[in-house]
């Protein structure tokens, strides 16, 4: 009983250290699920990029615009105080 318990005491210590090392095969491959979430994930910033560049746009727009051109609202309005 004792080199039994002595066998796996040393099988546990040297097998503990490979486990630990983690090999020499470099980087793990991905699973389909996991490229999948992360192409989702890249997919949903993409699609809010653009709306957030169109109205970056067009708050630029209104900062430089010129007053000169007056909508028809603000038109009736004067007309009417006239």
């Amino acid at each position: 009983m004792k080199t039994m318990s002595a066998t796996m005491l040393t099988l546990l210590a040297t097998t503990s250290q490979a486990f630990a090392s983690g090999g020499t095969s470099g980087a793990e491959d991905l699973s389909l699920l996991a490229v999948g979430f992360i192409s989702f994930g890249v997919l949903i910033v993409l699609f809010q990029f653009v709306p957030a560049l169109l109205l970056i746009g067009g708050m630029l727009a209104g900062l430089f615009k010129s007053d000169e051109k007056k909508n028809d609202k603000d038109l009736a309005r004067a007309r009417r105080s006239a």
